[in-house]
């Protein structure tokens, strides 16, 4: 009798994933999807784009059935398997190959020019056939889940900067090479700290009470159920001619200690996985702002979009500075979308009751459960909610509700805010700080 299968190790897998990546990127990069002054600045949302083109590669190499990964030889002399199928996949990382597998048929059902398509869709470029093929942002959503999950891992951060070098030289000369350096910088580390040194990340002015005050006048009626032993600092820094950025980042912050005090499973998940849930946390935390404190342009006595944050400060997009304005003009979409979506889901609720059927979950909510749970969430029909134990998703089988995909789609985008904004200096800097606070986060 055969034994159960051998699975790969995680740093095998992660080994032969850079060495595709950089194949990925530099096949984008012939295929004048990326150019070498993007891979380069790392702007915009290369850190999924990346590992979203590799995804996509992979898909069309794979000729097994069910989908397996070809992988690369590491040496002439080693003998490693020929594939990553789900029998010898690290536990770490099915869920990822779950959610691709059911990918591959359809990408590789597809006509060239389609298939093109799909690779300057992950790129952020417009389809250029005629007429557009209907189903390729569906894809590109789900490999770009995939791809954000991937790009959240730390060993994944840690390399990447390699990976957009090599890209870069890709074609170069040898003396030209290197003259052109990825500016890509991973976020800080989070490092859980233990008891005895927690008292001395404790903040010389910490607020009064939880993060929520920060945003209203009293702390919330939970407010008590929940402390963190090193509250975030005051932002005492917020005088009349604080910069924008220090207000949005503030704000968020804010947010973020409201959206701990409400989670139990994300603060289950900082001992066992602190990058993951901070990016949840961080990616939750913009959701919130957006709901409850963007000022749609109809609502704005300025006529533009307007954010009520921290200490009751407003912003408006044209006072932001011309770099920031993206991110709040993205942060504002993103309100604008969860207001649709929310009376979708009130319509939706309303017909279901009077057809005497019963409603479906709210796409919100469940927009709210992958960003907390991840991308295997929306594959799985057993999660994670709070006060319910943990549950394997290595048998977890796809829904396939065009409604569900849109909760992906969306969810990916409130993602993608939350990794370009980490990845500015102004929240790299205070980011560090909060680190250390969550870091004494206890359940």
């Amino acid at each position: 009798m055969s034994g159960a299968p051998v699975l790969l190790s995680e740093e095998y897998v992660q080994n032969c994933f850079h060495s595709y990546l950089k194949s990925a990127l530099t096949q984008a990069k012939a295929e004048r999807l990326l150019d070498t002054e993007v891979l380069s600045s790392a702007e915009g949302d290369l850190m999924i784009t990346g590992p979203a083109l590799c995804l996509y590669f992979a898909a069309l190499r794979s000729t097994t059935n069910p989908p397996s990964v070809p992988l690369p030889r590491t040496s002439k002399s080693s003998t490693p398997p020929n594939d990553m199928s789900i029998s010898n996949c690290p536990l770490a990382f099915r869920p990822f190959l779950t959610v691709w597998s059911q990918s591959v048929s359809t990408i590789q059902g597809l006509a060239p020019e389609h298939q093109h398509d799909l690779a300057r869709i992950i790129c952020g470029l417009q389809p250029l056939a005629h007429p557009p093929h209907s189903g390729l942002n569906a894809i590109a959503a789900d490999l770009r889940a995939v791809a954000i999950e991937i790009s959240m891992r730390r060993t994944f951060q840690d390399r990447y900067a390699s990976d957009l070098q090599a890209a870069i030289d890709a074609g170069s000369e040898p003396q030209h090479r290197s003259r052109v350096k990825a500016s890509f910088v991973p976020p800080p580390v989070y490092e859980p700290t233990s008891p005895s040194s927690r008292s001395s990340l404790r903040s010389p002015s910490p607020l009064p009470s939880s993060g929520a005050s920060l945003r209203s006048p009293s702390p919330s009626p939970s407010s008590s159920s929940f402390r963190s032993p090193s509250p975030l600092p005051s932002p005492a820094i917020l005088g009349p001619d604080a910069p924008a950025i220090e207000f949005i980042r503030e704000t968020l912050y804010a947010a973020l200690a409201d959206v701990l005090e409400r989670q139990r499973s994300l603060r289950r998940m900082l001992a066992r996985d602190p990058t993951r849930a901070y990016f949840a946390s961080v990616a939750l935390a913009i959701l919130d702002v957006s709901i409850s404190s963007v000022m749609p342009a109809g609502d704005a006595s300025h006529g533009e979009p307007m954010i009520r944050g921290v200490l009751d400060k407003t912003l408006t997009l044209s006072e932001c500075p011309p770099e920031l304005r993206p991110f709040m003009h993205e942060l504002c979409e993103i309100g604008k979308m969860a207001r649709d979506v929310a009376e979708d889901d009130t319509l939706i609720v309303v017909r279901a009751l009077n057809e005497g059927k019963t409603p479906p979950p709210p796409r919100l909510d469940r927009v709210r459960e992958v960003l907390r749970g991840g991308v295997g969430w929306a594959y799985d029909d057993h999660h994670e909610r709070d006060g319910e134990a943990d549950v394997g998703r290595g048998d977890s089988r796809r829904r396939t509700t065009s409604t569900e995909n849109r909760a992906v789609a969306f969810a990916n985008r409130i993602n993608a805010l939350a990794l370009g904004m980490t990845k500015m200096r102004a929240f790299r800097e205070r980011q560090d700080l909060v680190f250390k606070v969550l870091a004494g986060v206890t359940s």
